[in-house]
């Protein structure tokens, strides 16, 4: 069972970590598809700050008998991975928009420079 010191720190760190999320959303730093995950989270730690045999009996259901806490560092490193892989999915979404965005504006350059070059050479543009 978890001492009830640590539920305490673990049950303030989960709430602040919470509040400060629904403050990052509510000043338009972090954005609500984003902040799903992060809201989880918190609210994970949270339930497993509070319920103090919560490790325990979550090793008891996976069939962990040595060492509960293994759990916990199970849970952190698929949540770590899922997170890596949201943001290499935003990354690649972004990558392909800049790629198609730099494509636009280098045939609006040459349009532009071509209308100049026209103008220059007494043609009207059109």
């Amino acid at each position: 069972m978890t001492p009830f010191k640590v539920t305490i720190i673990a049950s303030i760190v989960s709430a602040v970590m919470l509040g400060v999320v629904f403050e990052l959303i509510r000043r338009r730093r972090l954005r609500e598809r984003y902040a799903l995950i992060w809201v989880m989270t918190g609210i994970v730690l949270l339930v497993l700050a509070l319920w103090r045999h919560s490790l325990s009996t979550l090793a008891g259901w996976i069939g962990v008998k040595t060492y509960p806490p293994s759990v916990f560092f199970a849970a952190i490193l698929l949540f770590v991975l899922a997170l890596l892989l949201q943001f290499s999915i935003v990354l690649s979404r972004l990558t392909d928009q800049n790629t198609t965005l730099a494509q636009k504006l280098a045939l609006l350059e040459t349009e532009m420079l071509e209308r100049g070059q026209r103008e220059t050479a007494g043609e009207e543009p059109g």
